[in-house]
């Protein structure tokens, strides 16, 4: 039976892709590997935000094909979509796919591997059958004519559906599974090469997404996190079949006709931060106080160029708004370094700018110019290590922000949720203000404890009057009881809020 393996780069919205592939593949009876070295197929599904992001996908595609020569490589995702032909030219890559005929990965792997059909004995598995050169599944959209990759493309503005995977899959990939109910974005950012990649803003109907929920929570799941390239503008696409449809009525939904325990949401854009939604978040304990709002910019005049909609003083009153109806929300934000034409004075409005708002973590981002962007037409931009200055000091700013958030948090009694990640001695997890603490004792994931944060630099012992360590030897161990009201002991650490790939 072949194996697959698949690696994957990027966002959410790039994960829940790759679990629907990863579903369609078992169906076709394919078996998952324990890594790329040992698979048979291995599918890389690729970001292309960042020039770093697309030198990250080559280079991984590079050292599969040392490790696994003779691995059927597929490649696709947002880089295959907007640039096929750097990808078809790569050693050992077999097909180049792009999101506009992504579900017709397990299509090529069942023909490439004769499964469900006659196959050859003994064929080896870089052959490829004389039949397929040209035309590969009979529509003449496969072709060796750019590279020795065949690779099969579309247009990502006719997609109209949203790929979703099963419940029972979603569930069983991940403690807090993601869903996707929103594809595609609308606006037209200068810098951005979403909408070029991955189409128009479309959305999962209101009842599909009650139905997916109520299929994770029976597979299991406590925390769900809705997701989608731009969640704010679910259901817009709906009307006028669904006049009222948008983000807080399908989340009202959700608490009114599910079970589910939590609800977290991925970034949302400060135009749909409205008070209005904030309030709908903070009547619930079963919605999470976390909102990570794209910035990009505090001054005004790269904003404007950046042809975001909004202006500074917008997005603080939105930032505000959530500081004073959940004073405790974790409040994260996407930051770019080096747009062209950023000046010391821009760099300057955007660092006091987010000096004086309660942000609890960013996410920073140097500039890079993406082929096909306005931005890519502004000729010289801010020099390297200007960019990697300014990056450095928002960075530290980041750094004391999460820290000041932790120290605030102290003598809080808050509940988290353990996740697989553990030690010798102890279980991480994560609460509904994302705050990643560690529970003393071995505990499996996706259980509910009861957390109360200890003041910094004060241990509260184990049982055995042990306290934990953190990496720098420092005690911050928080008192925890279990479903039981029996104590635990956890320690907070810094890496979720630090860390710019986990939202």
């Amino acid at each position: 039976m072949e194996t697959f393996f698949i690696e994957n780069f990027g966002c959410r919205a790039t994960e829940a892709d790759a679990v629907a592939l990863r579903r369609e593949l078992l169906t076709k009876g394919l078996r998952d590997a324990a890594d790329p070295a040992t698979a048979n197929v291995v599918v890389l599904n690729t970001c292309t935000v960042t020039a770093a992001a697309d030198s990250q996908a080559r280079e991984a595609v590079r050292k599969i094909h040392r490790a696994n020569p003779t691995a059927c490589i597929v490649v696709t995702g947002c880089y295959a979509q907007r640039a096929p032909d750097d990808l078809a030219s790569l050693p050992g890559v077999a097909y180049v796919v792009g999101n506009a005929r992504q579900s017709e990965v397990p299509a090529l792997i069942e023909r490439r591997f004769g499964i469900g059909g006659p196959r050859s004995e003994g064929r080896p598995r870089d052959f490829v059958p004389a039949e397929e050169l040209e035309y590969g599944l009979g529509d003449g959209t496969l072709s060796l004519a750019r590279g020795p990759a065949k690779v099969l493309s579309g247009d990502i503005f006719a997609q109209a559906t949203v790929q979703l995977a099963p419940a029972s899959l979603l569930a069983g990939s991940r403690t807090r599974p993601i869903l996707k109910i929103q594809d595609g974005c609308n606006n037209r950012c200068a810098y951005c090469v979403i909408p070029f990649v991955r189409g128009r803003s479309r959305s999962l109907s209101p009842d599909t997404v009650v139905s997916e929920v109520r299929g994770l929570v029976a597979a299991g799941a406590k925390e769900i996190v809705l997701s989608g390239i731009n969640l704010g503008s679910y259901g817009r696409d709906l009307a006028p079949r669904c006049p009222r449809c948008d983000l807080a009525m399908v989340v009202q939904r959700i608490l009114d006709e599910t079970e589910l325990d939590h609800l977290r949401f991925s970034s949302i854009e400060p135009q749909d931060v409205t008070e209005d939604f904030v309030a709908l978040v903070a009547s619930s304990a079963r919605l999470a106080p976390h909102f990570h709002v794209p910035l990009q910019s505090g001054s005004d005049r790269i904003l404007k160029a950046m042809h975001r909609w909004y202006r500074s003083e917008l997005y603080a009153e939105r930032i505000r708004v959530i500081r004073r109806l959940l004073p405790d929300a974790a409040i994260g934000a996407d930051v770019i370094v080096g747009f062209p034409g950023e000046t010391d004075e821009d760099f300057r409005a955007t660092f006091d700018f987010i000096d004086r708002l309660p942000f609890t973590y960013l996410h920073v981002f140097s500039f890079s110019t993406r082929p096909g962007t306005e931005a890519a037409k502004l000729g010289a931009g801010v020099p390297p290590l200007v960019i990697r200055e300014r990056a450095r000091a928002l960075r530290a700013l980041s750094s004391q922000k999460a820290d000041a958030f932790r120290a605030s948090q102290a003598g809080r009694a808050v509940r988290a949720l353990t996740l697989a990640r553990n030690g010798e001695g102890w279980t991480e997890a994560l609460t509904a203000n994302y705050l990643k603490v560690r529970v003393a004792g071995q505990y499996p994931s996706n259980e509910w404890h009861e957390i109360r944060v200890s003041n910094e630099g004060k241990v509260a012992p184990g049982a055995d009057g042990s306290a934990l360590k953190d990496h720098l030897g420092e005690s911050k161990v928080a008192a925890v009881r279990d479903g039981e009201r029996n104590f635990l002991y956890a320690e907070t650490v810094g890496e979720l809020a630090r860390d710019t790939f986990e939202i």
